[in-house]
């Protein structure tokens, strides 16, 4: 029997902080229920949060972690936290845990800090009239300097991933963590005995458990800081951003690095992040302050992640999009509703996924023939049914083909043309670099709007970028010419506006501006 002043009784102390509607009472019930199992003396209270994200809901526990049999006597467990008496941290936003440090709860010689990396953005960031956003890497130089470790992941990304809650992934990583003497066999046993939506849960919390196991942090690493992930990992990818990425651009980079590995994988974030290497250059040699960077990086990962079949099967079945779905229908949980997708592929998107040279013949021979505008195949799916959600499923499972793809290939040489342009027309002006920009703004969607914007770039570029870029065309009138021929074709996507604007601009080398 251990004497209940043993040192080794000592309570472990968490502190919880996630926001409204994340489950976190779901969280510390999963987590007591877990003690439990183990015979471990164990209490958690909740301290709800107010309006208008002023503080999140928050939750602690203490678990004495010697099964109870084996104590002299029922211990005393306090029911708030104490003034640097916490040993875990764990938040799902990156601004509640610097409020922890605020709070005083963070100590470098105790707390471990589990935090994610995403923002949920307050309504005072939001409200102001410029940008408002508290600066994420502030806020992470205070979790390291104030934490004895720290594990910082982006839980929103596992969440999606996975398809599960966060709540889910946080128990994983808290599992991951190496402070608990908790196996991760007893918190999938909690998860089952809650008995709601068991799958979806224990999937994410392997997600988080797996992305914690990965990192190299531990209670007795002296010295240590932020657990390091492989760095083919997303959180050493942000935190290369956030070290090296100029404050005018980071947000916009984190962001499109972040869609990009939720579209693809880590490696086509780092394409992404190679891209953009040249532009900051151009940026800093015409002294642009950022701005070329900037709009750049928010293009380049709209263009990165195009809109293909997989990518279409991927928005359909995603979960979010079907409850949204049923709760605009009103349906009652349990009850079925039908959810019809009209699709009507054409030759185009059929070879889209194909091998290039297989695709190259077919999409030849079909261009000799007349089928490519003719030929269609019109389809009525109910993605809310098994057969129906497993035809998206199967076409979103072809993720990791897709750069083997036909047009996968052509939209990346694409890119790198237009990134060119951008490098090139920097050299003359920044002005006019930015208007190139601005055109990756014709070039959306799939199938025939697809097909219309990348037409009307191409035109555009022939008749007027080119032009400017060889002297041809004053820079000045070549930046307005630039910028009247892209909103011409913003305004009429069929291009009969665009016509006009282009004749204008050859007959009398003064194009009128579209929107007049």
């Amino acid at each position: 029997m251990i004497a209940m002043n043993d040192p080794q009784v000592r309570p472990i102390t968490i502190l919880i902080a996630a926001l409204g509607g994340e489950g976190g009472g779901v969280l510390t019930d999963w987590i007591v229920t877990a003690a439990a199992q183990l015979g471990f003396p164990v209490q958690s209270t909740s301290i709800p949060g107010v309006a208008q994200r002023t503080g999140a809901t928050t939750y602690y526990i203490e678990i004495v972690p010697v099964p109870a049999r084996e104590l002299g006597g029922r211990p005393v467990l306090a029911l708030a936290p104490g003034i640097g008496d916490v040993d875990i941290v764990l938040a799902s936003e990156l601004m509640e845990a610097g409020r922890t440090i605020a709070g005083g709860f963070v100590t470098p010689d105790r707390t471990l800090v589990i935090a994610s990396t995403a923002r949920s953005y307050l309504v005072v960031e939001r409200m102001a009239m410029a940008d408002g956003r508290y600066d994420s890497a502030r806020l992470i130089d205070a979790i390291e300097a104030h934490s004895q470790t720290s594990l910082l992941l982006d839980m929103e990304t596992l969440a999606k991933q996975s398809g599960a809650m966060i709540n889910a992934i946080m128990l994983g990583i808290i599992a991951g963590c190496g402070r608990l003497p908790i196996p991760a066999t007893v918190f999938e046993s909690a998860i089952r005995a809650d008995g709601k939506a068991v799958d979806a849960n224990l999937k994410g919390f392997r997600s988080g458990l797996e992305a914690a196991q990965k990192t190299n942090v531990t209670a007795g690493e002296a010295g240590a800081k932020r657990g390091r992930l492989p760095a083919s990992s997303v959180v050493d990818l942000e935190r290369a951003i956030i070290a090296d990425m100029p404050p005018s651009a980071r947000e916009i980079i984190l962001e499109g690095a972040r869609r990009l590995v939720s579209y693809q994988d880590v490696a086509y974030a780092r394409l992404y992040l190679d891209r953009l290497a040249p532009v900051r250059a151009a940026d800093e040699r015409v002294q642009a302050g950022g701005r070329l960077l900037r709009e750049v990086a928010r293009h380049l990962a709209v263009r990165m992640s195009y809109e293909d079949v997989i990518r279409v099967a991927q928005a359909k079945i995603d979960p979010a999009r079907l409850a949204r779905i049923a709760a605009d229908m009103g349906v009652k949980p349990g009850e079925p509703f039908t959810v019809t997708e009209f699709l009507k592929p054409g030759i185009e998107e059929m070879c889209s996924l194909l091998p290039p040279k297989l695709a190259r013949r077919i999409l030849a021979l079909s261009e000799r023939r007349g089928w490519i505008d003719r030929v269609h195949w019109g389809m009525e799916v109910n993605s809310a049914s098994v057969s129906g959600f497993l035809r998206f499923w199967m076409l979103a499972k072809l993720r990791g083909w897709r750069p083997k793809s036909y047009r996968f290939q052509e939209e990346q040489r694409a890119i790198e043309a237009w990134l060119g342009l951008i490098v090139e027309a920097a050299r003359l002006s920044d002005d006019l670099a930015l208007e190139v920009a601005e055109f990756a703004r014709l070039i959306k969607g799939y199938g025939d709007t697809h097909k219309r914007g990348t037409g009307n770039y191409r035109l555009i570029e022939a008749r007027v970028i080119r032009p400017a870029l060889a002297g041809r065309i004053p820079l000045r009138q070549g930046v307005d010419a630039t910028a009247s021929a892209r909103a011409a074709a913003l305004l009429d996507p069929d291009g009969e506006t665009l016509a006009r604007c282009l004749a204008e601009l050859e007959d009398h080398h003064s194009p009128r501006i579209a929107a007049e």
